[in-house]
């Protein structure tokens, strides 16, 4: 299920629950939402409130985490990318095929995981078919040094590939985090009895209705963001294509 979809499904639980606690109002005894009750519903609330703005913030905090150390991944392979090119520049005409691979591989790279249309594909299931640069590395074994700067150079070449190689990799399990099933639908739980709290000593009018309305749909818009930030190829929340589109711009030069 995609992010919009479950954070419109729970901001129509949350307000659902603040409709449920106003028809709660309508049909209690009149003893039995006094002073003292309201008292000790507040009290609960503000326990239940204080615990959903915690788990609530770390899983914001957690899920901006994660987005940011894939960017990171990708600033790095990018400028991995470059020194790749320019090491393979400094071993000779030999590596062009190398070199030509690599660029193909960055190209199809940004248009498997950034299309200008989507093909229904998730970024990250594209990014696990894509072997652009294990190709590279067998384009590097296919090549035979004649000097021992050519060694050098190459030795250094495979390295940079395989550590690029391993990055994707790395990349690929982190993107692959998930947000627990059981821990979305205790949040959201817990939402739904803060405000079915509300409801029950909210005054009964247009006015509350939209209050509660808007209410519902911010939490909703936090539960929203923390998907999407965990899900950083895909989305309308996704990590930038400019480290990579600038590499390009550099390889082959």
């Amino acid at each position: 299920m995609s992010p919009a979809a479950i954070g419109l499904i729970s901001a129509g639980a949350i307000f659902g629950g603040a409709i449920f606690g106003m028809g709660l109002q309508r049909l209690l005894p009149t003893h039995h939402l006094g002073k003292e009750m309201q008292d000790l519903v507040k009290l609960s609330a503000g326990t239940i409130a204080t615990l959903t703005a915690l788990v609530l913030g770390l899983l914001v905090s957690s899920a901006k985490s994660s987005f940011d150390a894939i960017n990171t991944g990708i600033v790095q392979g990018s400028a991995n990318v470059i020194y790749l090119d320019r090491t393979l520049a400094r071993y000779g005409p030999e590596a062009e095929a190398a070199r030509e691979q690599l660029k193909r591989t960055v190209a199809a790279g940004i248009e498997t995981i950034w299309p200008a249309e989507k093909a229904g594909v998730p970024g990250v299931t594209t990014l696990e078919r894509t072997r652009g640069m294990e190709t590279v590395q067998d384009k590097l074994s296919e090549l035979l040094p004649k000097t021992d700067v050519q060694r050098t150079i190459l030795a250094q070449a495979q390295q940079i590939a395989g550590s690029l190689t391993q990055s994707r990799w790395l990349l690929i399990e982190e993107t692959h985090g998930q947000l627990p099933f059981t821990l979305l639908f205790i949040l959201v739980f817990w939402l739904v009895l803060l405000f079915t709290s509300f409801g029950m000593f909210s005054p009964r009018n247009s006015t509350a209705h939209v209050v509660l309305f808007v209410g519902a749909c911010a939490i909703s818009a936090a539960i929203f963001l923390v998907l999407e930030l965990n899900q950083p190829l895909d989305g309308l929340i996704k990590v930038s294509s400019a480290p990579l589109r600038n590499a390009l711009e550099h390889l082959g030069q």
